[in-house]
């Protein structure tokens, strides 16, 4: 069975507050749970009004709450703009609490020019992005042994448990701290959908370095998806999906994710449908058995262990029913 995850960005649909599209968070990730997914991430995206999800370990620390078997993880918390010690400490607190159940995804986005810089005001000296996760590591396994600058701070609380790592991205510098330090890898196909993807896998598995964190290499994809009853449904529904992404290619920012009805109305230039082109390719769109096909292609393309869908469709009902019809397509019960 192919473990199958979710990322949920907290959609704020047309109509919709950011109380309405936390508590529906709230609702999916439960089904999740009934379901058999295997993991519920969910994002750190600052300054984007239609996503409710700004601060992922708040929102996980609820949601490993209302639910009792699925892992709760970040996809992701953007580590250069933070303190290291405090992110393992935030992450103790919550394996404290929901062992064996916590992901810490670290991702390494500025979160556009104004975002990067007001959460990194008045900061003289950076540290690089491999010492950041160093020091991640460093605090979450307790070792005063190694040289390190702050070679005896331990991050409190201590625990027996150590939360899963992931290292998240698009090739580049992720996949060598992730292979170099033994960590899990997510491949963002919805990112970059390229052929050197493959090569990106398959040299995080070369170079891949057990450490305490992981055993062995272990990688996911993540992609768009839409599904529905019908193929006609799901096209539909990714109509709502263009326009809103289309939004997002050309630096807009729009106040919610748009319904169908308002996508249907909307007039695009030609550059916008070329953009519009280019996005599908980061998505999977149909009814739930094709779904399924496309998914189980996609991870045999990329050869990673887990898949990874980002459900970004209008309606919290429509998001139910899709995860629904693709957990009986997948046997995730079963």
């Amino acid at each position: 069975m192919i473990p199958l995850n979710i990322l949920d960005y907290s959609l704020i649909d047309e109509g919709n507050n950011a109380r309405d599209a936390l508590l529906q968070t709230v609702e999916l990730a439960k089904l999740a749970d009934q379901l058999g997914y295997n993991r519920y991430w969910v994002p750190e995206q600052h300054h984007a009004f239609s996503i409710a999800s700004s601060t992922p370990e708040m929102l996980m620390m609820y949601l490993a709450s209302r639910t009792k078997r699925i892992r709760i993880g970040s996809g992701g918390v953007m580590l250069p703009h933070y303190s290291p010690y405090k992110v393992a400490e935030n992450f103790r607190m919550l394996e404290a609490i929901h062992p064996n159940r916590i992901d810490l995804g670290i991702g390494n986005s500025p979160g556009g020019r104004l975002v990067n810089q007001v959460l990194n005001e008045e900061k003289e000296e950076r540290l690089s992005y491999e010492q950041l996760v160093k020091d991640v590591l460093k605090y979450l396994t307790d070792d005063t042994s190694s040289e390190h600058r702050f070679q005896n701070l331990i991050a409190t609380p201590v625990t027996p448990t150590k939360p899963e790592i992931w290292m998240l991205g698009a090739g580049g510098q992720s996949t060598k701290i992730a292979a170099e330090h033994g960590l899990s890898l997510t491949y963002a196909h919805f990112v970059k959908p390229l052929d050197n993807g493959i090569d990106v896998i398959a040299d995080y598995k070369k170079h891949f370095r057990p450490s305490v964190f992981q055993k062995k290499p272990n990688s996911a994809i993540a992609v768009f998806t839409i599904i529905a009853e019908t193929k006609e449904e799901a096209e539909e529904l990714a109509l709502a999906f263009d326009d809103w992404m289309v939004s997002l290619e050309t630096a807009k920012n729009p106040l919610y994710f748009p319904s169908v009805e308002t996508a249907k109305k909307q007039e695009y230039s030609s550059f916008e449908k070329k953009k519009i082109e280019r996005t599908r390719k980061k998505a999977i769109i149909g009814d739930a058995q094709y779904v399924k096909e496309e998914l189980i292609k996609l991870k045999a393309y990329y050869q990673v262990e887990e898949v990874t869908i980002i459900p970004n469709f209008p309606g919290a009902a429509n998001r139910m029913k899709g995860i629904e019809l693709l957990a009986k397509a997948f046997d995730l019960l079963e």
